[in-house]
């Protein structure tokens, strides 16, 4: 769509003003092509032709749409130029009173002139790890993205905070620190945060000051690196300074102050400490009274001195140096005082005994004299002598102010070392955050030296942006792989290279400074000369000489030479400064120490920082010709380093940019100045970085987004499953140009205009469905009428036919209801059928795979140890074939040189015989002979020691072999020696034969020599042989021992594998079928005791026989009868896995005693069955005969009762015989027992041993039933004697008359049928049940077999396995052993307590019925019909242990009873398997035993550890819910028994732990939905609940938990402007309809936790009620009485209209709002305390559970504890 097609009617633009800049105007009619004049009309109504510049035909800029106005973000506004980021900016700041604003990746900060409550830690909290998009724009964002993207890139940040003086840029860059500060802590315990905070004070004292526009200005620029450790916390701080403003020491101009440190130290003057300084009044002072304003309203200057010293103590500088600091700086303030007296125009001198300057040199400790002459002379050195010159009253002032400014200068970078001391970082530093505080472009009707810099500065940094915005626009266009086209933006390098280059403006000023007469008129004509009509950036205003412009990227700025020359040299005489070096103060000389430092350009001082506003001095004695050349660098040179410095330190780190806007000169608050703002706007960048987005695709949306905002104008087919297809479908219909914008991976791309276009027909579209609804709810009111006329016609009818429907839909639902009964009974039955099959097959497939891959593991295993078998025994046949090779070689070498040595002996003695002729010739030569006799008598003493080696190595060889190798082969180099020797002797030999003179003595000790050399050869060769012999017997011997060690090794360790497996085969049979017939005698056992008491109900109920009527026998014993065999298979079941681990083995001799007598007592049980079984036989023929002679004659009671009797007594002695036969089955257990198996510790004897006692217990019982059976048979006795003491006839009468009605009788008989076949089928259902155990034991029986295979396995395995390797397998298959069984355990104690509580709880309501029943028939019953009524069975009851519900424990288990109950507790095993609250139960049965025991030290021992034990599991878990809600469930319930029992000593004391943790722990990790917090809550609930928690513990939960999402939620909604609309505020209330149907569900409504969620709740009813007429502002007040005044009008300010049909809230609504609740008394607080923590109430909750009866399960490992 061409640009000229949106300038339609209606249509809205800017036009030019000058006042206001911009206006809004409204197009009248359509713009047509080629129309020079606009149709307007103003806002006010006011009409207006506009005419367009006829050679650009440039038409006005467009308005965005109101929906993007206000946005947070510029760069998102449709159109983006200068006007709509100017109405953005106002609207923000002004309506919604919004102070921050983002640019792109700028951030654009508005000074208020006005404390918002928006700083607070609760706001740091807020913006911690939030994304930067996702929030407001603040400040805290910026520092929370540098400080994230440092964390996560490993890169250092900077944040560069701009703008002019009184913008805000120190309080911004004071913020960002403050959440540096407050969100990562320092890394020790020095406090380097509020180190790093604690500098701002010291800084704003001595470096900030008032100036016309800012009561607060930063009169020099700093950077301070914030350093972190590896894990991200301040460890230190570094700051570097730049260009301080020291003119404004010695002047100031009107309205304005010198720095505050002197007005600190004026309003101080009256301490006792500063009266030394003899400070008075600021007006009495020249250096504090110049700007005429020495007071800034609303500031204490004496209380920011107190701050000062605070903050300087807090940094450590010590009392001492703060009051040399003090001392000095009061001295500055009487050097201003000092006053000159002119003799004449070229001199002056200083009145005699002046004060300020008595003063002053007190205060500095230098001469008077010396300090009054330097001050009005200076001395002149030229290369042959000194002069001392008087100088001029001007010439003396401007001195004595160089050096005030000198001074003050100094002490500024002292203490700006002293701090960088403090802050330095005692670790090594991982990276940092730097803050950049600097001066924004400047530009003022005078303009010098000072704006030039900074105005360098700022090209430098304006250069570095430009750059750096390009960078990141590319980047994003690459990202999304959008074409990308080179943007033209502005490049000011020209002008810094006008200002910094060779022969620029900087260099010409220097080379000016160098010159003997240089002068400010004299460089500004060389800066014309060289850069005027040559440089398009430089100019020179038409009405002065002494001026130059240069054209900088934010406005032109003309600056005055005047001045230049001097502040670049910024001299001070030497003379002076000498003086001040030899003062008596140590703390003066201290500063200027530096100055005799020589350092390069660009290196840097001992703290890490260039100082820029430290300037170099002349020392005072310079050498003619070794002057340094650090002392003539000039204040623009350095200030040029510095600044490459920085610029190098930028580059290296990411930038973030702060640009601080001035809204008025006035500092009126929430005033917004167009003209100024826009001024500020194009000298920080904001417009440039506009540009560069405008010039690409500025208007960016996600897929999604675009889809969710212009879904109206899609089609339903065009709708489509791929949302990006989709969008693409319908730009191409909606911009047929496509170069309007581009299709990126995750973003669409729009030109700039687009966007507003796309609203533009969306309206359209809207306004479209507007109407049409309106139409048809019209018709809908018209036809809800006649309908309703029409309902009311029919409701009788819709009434009847609506009751027969639901009669018939009941009947419909209770068919299906049944169906689906039944279809679920038989899918029950056949998936539990279908498990069973699975299960089977999946263990056989798992057995059998892992068969099959342990016989393939052990054929592999095999084949490798074979081949490293063969491997070895190849080599070592190889290498001793090479060595019978070798030893072969070398004997026939020896041979061979033998058979030479005796051809060359031959001829040796053939030339002998021939000397002796020669003898007389050769007298003379005797003494050669006797020298060679000596050397040969050497070589023989040197042939003996050899001999003697060669005997040692024999003896070494006989242990070490291979040693011994090397001495054979020295031994065969002695040999080679030996030869040479033997050489040797040949060759004298052949001397003595060529001189034919020697003596015939020589030819028999030759002999002789002959003779020995054959013998030592013979002997060499003999000692070689047997050397040889003994190495290979030594060979022999030791590959036969290692043979034999190895073949033994092999034999004993299959032996032992073979002996293994048979005994571990024999070890599980034997184990098995021990196993298996312990099991049958114990279910026998118990079998035939049930048998046994089933018989003895039958005898019982045989009583009534003769007695007409059937009454029903009671339960109770049977009831306590299966209560007790249910304990007993727990029991077993408990001690089921320490049977399953005990080695059958031990058990051998045991098991066999054993079986025998059990077989025994088997049988002797059968045969007691079978004579009960005869017994219940004759007791029905009996009755059989009874009913034949009925009506002959009456029932013999008498005898019956004898017989029963009998019967009793029977019984009695059968229960003493099993009582002594189990006595001598436990007795013989003890005698017989092996050692090693019946040892009292032994698993075996333990569960043998409670068995056999449990069996005698039950014997036990048994004989108190028969004792309390013969007493009722006794009492039936007594009652039946008076009826037998009557006379015969009366007897006869009785009994005829009972006996004559034959129904009853018959009935009586049927009665005792029936109760037979009852007891039949009970057997047969108990027979069924033992064969069902019978089978479930050989599926046990098997199952071990088949983990003994796989122990045996493993075994095998782990016999092969090194030791190292052997322990670590054992121990894992242990521990994996272990796990599986105690899953198994807590499975099955798991079933039985429950079955266990299920029929404890039937057996009391059985119990209660009973009673009730006997009370109601006592009651109904007369005297006389108790003597004729029946004798009822005998209630026997069970007779258990009295315990006392406490528990008994030593009092050095009191360590193990804390960490098996507290610390090693699962919460889940407990809320799973146990009752709840078992831990709390336990303990408080301890501590009742302690205090019942009057055992005051142990009740506070056990209460203390208990305590400390609970705190230290949450802790260490209390990121856990799980375990925090176990543990408030347990602590609460201890704290109920303790209350609800007996007072305990030592407990008021003690403070429940409650709920130290949050509520919740859960990671933030992405965004929360409605579904995960329901889950999340349900997960809680559920935990909750089965931990057995309070009701009342629960609520307060909840409500605790609702608090948090509430306050959370709100206090997002409060810093998101994009949440606060109308369709938010719908879905919010949605959403807490949902929360308070959780609620309803869970019966947790009246838990309080719906109110905490009222402040929300009234939130977002404030976003969805009406909110223009007055009316409105009183329902809002009235409504939102949870919410504060500042949430309201935040919510209020933030509101943003989504579609045009909505409207914003008016600044006078907002203004009624606040007038309204101006009388409210409300915190002034803006977010609410999400960390707030309701007080937490322990209820009082007596439990319903007995002590008695609570029993511990093995599982806990409590057994070292005992009942009480």
């Amino acid at each position: 769509m061409a640009a000229s097609e949106l300038y339609t009617k209606y249509a809205r633009v800017w036009i030019p003003d000058p006042e206001e800049v911009w206006k809004s105007a409204e197009l009248l009619k359509d713009y047509k092509p080629g129309d020079k004049v606009l149709q307007l009309r103003l806002e006010d109504g006011k009409d207006l032709e506009y005419s367009l510049d006829p050679k650009t035909k440039e038409l006005p800029p467009l308005r965005n749409p109101d929906i993007l106005v206000g946005e947070n973000d510029l760069t998102a506004l449709s159109y983006l130029h200068e006007p709509a980021v100017l109405h953005n900016l106002k609207v923000r700041f002004i309506d919604s009173k919004l102070i921050y604003t983002y640019c792109g990746i700028v951030l654009v900060a508005i000074n208020p002139y006005e404390q918002l409550p928006i700083y607070g830690e609760d706001i740091i909290n807020a913006y911690s790890g939030q994304n930067m998009g996702d929030m407001d724009p603040h400040i805290f964002a910026v520092a929370e993205e540098a400080y994230k993207q440092m964390a996560r890139d490993e890169r250092n940040q900077s944040i560069i905070v701009s703008g002019e003086s009184g913008a805000g840029k120190t309080v911004s860059a004071k913020y960002a620190m403050r959440y540096f500060a407050t969100v990562s802590g320092s890394a020790s315990e020095a406090n380097v945060e509020e180190k790093v905070l604690a500098s701002n004070p010291i800084m704003e004292s001595i470096g900030n000051a008032k100036t016309t526009r800012n009561d607060n200005s930063s009169r020099f620029g700093k950077y301070i690196e914030i350093g972190f450790d590896k894990r991200y916390r301040i460890i230190g701080a570094n700051m570097r300074t730049y260009l301080l403003e020291k003119s404004r020491v010695v002047f100031q101009a009107e309205e304005e102050r010198n720095y505050h440190i002197f007005y600190q130290l004026c309003a101080s003057a009256a301490l006792p400490e500063f009266k030394t300084l003899r400070l008075g009044n600021a007006n009495y002072f020249h250096y504090t009274k110049q700007g005429g304003s020495p007071v800034i309203d609303g500031v204490d200057d004496a209380k920011e001195m107190v701050n000062t010293r605070q903050a300087c103590t807090l940094l450590g500088i010590s009392d001492s140096y703060q009051m040399g600091i003090f001392r000095i700086l009061a001295g500055i303030l009487h050097l201003g005082n000092v006053e000159f007296a002119s003799r004449d125009s070229d001199s002056c001198t200083v009145p005699p005994k002046h004060e300020p300057l008595t003063i002053f040199c007190d205060l500095m400790g230098v001469e008077y004299e010396e300090m009054s002459h330097w001050l009005c002379h200076r001395k002149l050195a030229t290369a042959t002598e000194t002069y001392i010159k008087p100088i001029s009253k001007l010439h003396a002032i401007n001195a004595r102010d160089a050096l005030a400014k000198h001074i003050y200068a100094n002490l500024f970078n002292w203490i700006v070392d002293h701090v960088n001391k403090a802050l330095h970082a005692t670790v090594k530093q991982h990276s940092f955050i730097g803050v950049l505080d600097i001066y924004g472009f400047e530009t003022f009707e005078i303009n010098s030296f000072e704006q030039f810099c900074i105005n360098y500065a700022n090209e430098k940094l304006q250069q570095q942006f430009n750059m750096h915005v390009f960078k990141l626009e590319q980047e994003e266009y690459m990202k999304e792989q959008i074409p990308w086209t080179l943007i033209d933006f502005y490049d000011n390098q020209p002008c810094i290279n006008l200002i910094e280059a060779k022969m620029g403006v900087l260099d010409l000023l220097d080379e000016e400074c160098k010159m003997p007469k240089g002068s400010d008129d004299s460089w500004a004509q060389k800066l014309y000369n060289t850069h005027l009509n040559k440089c398009a950036l430089f100019e020179k205003p038409r009405m002065s000489n002494k001026a130059f412009i240069i054209k900088h990227f934010a406005d032109k700025v003309e600056y005055q030479c005047e001045g230049f020359l001097e502040k670049n040299k910024d001299t001070v005489y030497e003379e002076q400064i000498r003086v001040l070096k030899s003062s008596k103060f140590k703390l003066l000389p201290e500063l200027f120490q530096d100055e005799e430092k020589v350092l390069s350009p660009t290196s840097a001082t001992p703290s890490g920082r260039v100082p820029l506003s430290r300037m170099p001095v002349k020392p005072a004695k310079a050498r003619p010709g070794q002057a340094s050349k650090e002392h003539k660098k000039t204040v623009g040179h350095q200030f040029r380093n510095s600044l490459h410095l920085l610029m190098e330190t930028l580059n290296a780190t990411t930038p973030h940019y702060v640009r601080c806007i001035k809204p008025n000169d006035f500092k009126f608050p929430f005033t917004f100045d167009e003209k100024r703002a826009v001024q500020q706007l194009r000298a920080c960048g904001v417009l440039e970085t506009i540009r560069i987005s405008a010039a690409g695709f500025p208007s960016r949306w996600t897929y999604q987004e675009f889809f969710s905002r212009y879904r109206v104008l899609m089609k339903q087919r065009d709708v489509l499953g791929d949302r990006k297809q989709t969008c693409k479908n319908v730009l191409e219909k909606l911009i047929q140009d496509k170069d309007k914008y581009q299709f990126g991976k995750t973003k669409i791309f729009f030109r700039a205009g687009q966007v507003a276009y796309l609203e533009k027909i969306r309206a359209d579209k809207l306004r479209a469905a507007c109407i049409r609804i309106q139409k048809t709810i019209r018709g809908w009111l018209m036809r809800k009428k006649y309908m309703r006329m029409r309902k009311a016609a029919i409701t009788i009818q819709r009434h009847v036919r609506g009751y027969q429907a639901r009669c018939y839909a009941k009947f419909l639902r209770r068919t299906r209801a049944a169906i689906t009964i039944q279809k679920f009974q038989r899918m029950y039955v056949v998936r539990k059928r279908y498990q069973c099959m699975r299960d089977a097959t999946i263990a056989l497939q798992a057995l059998l795979r892992g068969y099959m891959v342990r016989n393939k593991y052990q054929m592999m295993l095999r084949e490798h140890k074979s081949v490293v078998i063969q491997k070895h025994v190849r080599g070592w046949l190889a290498r001793r074939r090479y060595r019978r090779t070798l030893r072969a070689v070398v004997y026939l070498q020896c041979c061979y040189r033998r058979m030479m040595a005796k051809r060359e002996l031959k001829k040796l003695k053939i030339e002998a015989r021939s000397v002796e002729r020669y003898k007389k010739l050769h007298i003379g030569l005797e003494n050669k002979i006797m020298q060679l006799q000596r050397k040969i008598d050497e070589q023989n003493k040197e042939y003996k020691s050899l001999l003697e080696k060669m005997n040692n190595l024999e003896i070494t060889y006989s242990t070490e072999t291979e040693k011994l190798r090397n001495d054979v082969e020295r031994l065969r180099m002695s040999e080679e020696e030996a030869k040479n020797a033997t050489n040797r002797v040949l060759s004298l030999q052949e001397e003595i034969a060529k001189l034919r003179k020697e003596l015939h003595q020589t030819q028999s000790e030759k002999k002789s020599i002959e003779e020995w050399a054959d013998k030592y050869k013979h002997e060499t060769e003999q000692l070689v042989s047997e050397l040889k012999e003994q190495n290979s017997l030594l060979k022999t011997e030791k590959e036969d021992l290692n043979r034999r060690i190895h073949d033994q090794a092999r034999e004993i360790t299959e032996s032992m594998e073979k002996k293994l497996v048979e005994e571990m085969k024999q070890l599980e049979l034997d184990l098995n079928d021990e196993r298996l017939r312990y099991q049958n005698l114990l279910n026998e056992f118990s079998r035939l005791e049930e048998r046994y008491d089933d018989l003895k109900d039958e005898m019982n109920l045989m009583v009534s026989i003769p007695k007409p009527g059937h009454k029903r026998t009671d339960s109770t014993h049977s009831s306590n009868e299966s209560e007790y065999t249910f304990s007993s298979e727990i029991t077993e079941a408990e001690d089921l896995p320490l049977r399953m681990e005990e080695p059958s083995e031990k058990k051998a001799a045991l098991d066999m005693s054993l079986f025998l007598k059990l077989q025994k007592r088997v049988s002797e049980l059968e045969q007691e069955k079978q004579s009960l079984q005869d017994e219940l036989d004759r007791k029905e023929e009996q009755a059989l005969r009874a009913k034949a002679k009925e009506e002959e004659r009456p029932p013999i009671r008498g005898a019956e009762l004898e017989y029963e009797s009998l019967k009793r007594q029977e019984l009695e002695s059968e229960n003493k015989k099993l009582k002594n036969e189990l006595n001598e089955l436990q007795k013989a257990l003890t005698e017989t027992r092996a050692p090693e198996v019946t040892a009292p510790g032994a698993p075996a004897y333990r569960v043998l041993l409670d068995q056999l006692t449990s069996v005698s217990e039950e014997l036990e019982v048994r004989k108190e039933e028969v004792l309390i059976l013969r007493s009722q048979l006794v009492s039936q006795k007594e009652a039946i004697q008076p009826k037998h003491t009557m006379t015969d006839a009366t007897i006869l009468l009785e009994d005829v008359q009972k006996m004559k009605d034959k129904g009853e009788i018959a009935q009586a008989y049927i009665g005792l049928k029936e109760t037979n076949r009852l007891l039949e089928s009970q057997l047969q259902s108990q027979k069924k049940s033992h064969e069902n155990e019978l089978e479930s034991l050989r599926g046990e029986i098997q199952s071990l077999k088949e983990e003994n295979n796989r122990q045996q396995q493993l075994l095998a395995q782990n016999l092969q396995l090194p030791p190292e390797a052997r322990i670590e397998a054992s121990l894992q298959h242990e521990i994996t052993r272990l796990t599986n069984e105690n899953l198994d355990l807590m499975e099955q104690l798991e079933k039985q307590d429950k079955t266990v509580r299920k029929l404890k709880k039937q057996l009391k309501v059985f119990a209660k019925k009973i009673g009730e029943l006997e009370v109601g028939q006592m009651e109904n019953i007369s005297p006389g019909q108790i003597i004729d009524e029946p004798i009822r069975p005998v209630n026997i009851p069970r007779k258990e242990k009295d315990f006392q519900g406490m528990l008994e424990y030593k009092k050095e288990d009191e360590q193990k009873l804390v960490k098996n109950l507290i610390l090693e507790l699962k919460p889940r095993g407990v809320a799973v398997n146990l009752i709840p609250g078992l831990p709390a139960y336990i303990l408080f049965m301890c501590v009742r035993h302690a205090d019942y025991l009057n055992d005051d030290q142990k009740v506070r021992s056990l209460l203390t550890s208990t305590i400390n034990g609970i705190k230290k599991v949450l802790k260490k878990r209390g990121d856990d819910f799980e375990t925090v809600s176990f543990w408030l469930s347990n602590t609460c319930r201890f704290f109920s028994g303790m209350l609800e029992h007996e007072t305990i000593q030592g407990v008021s004391g003690v403070k429940p732990t409650g709920l130290r943790k949050r509520t919740s722990s859960i990671a933030d990790e992405g965004t929360y939905t409605l579904d995960s917090i329901i889950r999340q809550l349900n997960s809680f609930h559920s935990v909750m609940c089965q931990h057995g928690m309070d009701p009342e513990l629960i609520k307060q939960v909840v409500k605790q938990m609702f608090y948090i999402i509430g306050a959370v939620t709100l206090n997002n909604l409060l810093l998101r402007k994009d949440m606060c609309s109308w369709s938010k505020g719908m879905q919010i209330r949605y959403n807490v309809s949902q929360l308070e149907e959780w609620l309803r569900d869970k019966n947790l409504m009246n838990s309080g936790a719906k109110e905490t969620l009222e402040p929300l709740i009234q939130a977002a009813q404030l976003l969805q009620v009406k909110k223009k007429t007055d009316e409105d502002a009183e329902a809002i007040c009235s409504m939102c009485n949870a919410l504060t005044t500042a949430q309201i009008v935040k919510v209020l300010n933030l509101y943003t209209p989504v579609n045009e049909f909505e409207e914003r809230v008016l600044v006078s609504f907002i203004r009624t709002i606040q007038v309204r609740l101006r009388d409210r008394k409300d915190s002034p607080q803006l977010l609410m305390d999400a960390k707030h923590i309701f007080p937490v109430t322990f209820p009082f909750n007596p439990s319903s559970l007995a002590l008695e009866t609570i029993q511990i399960p093995a599982s806990l490992g409590l057994g070292f504890i005992s009942r009480v």
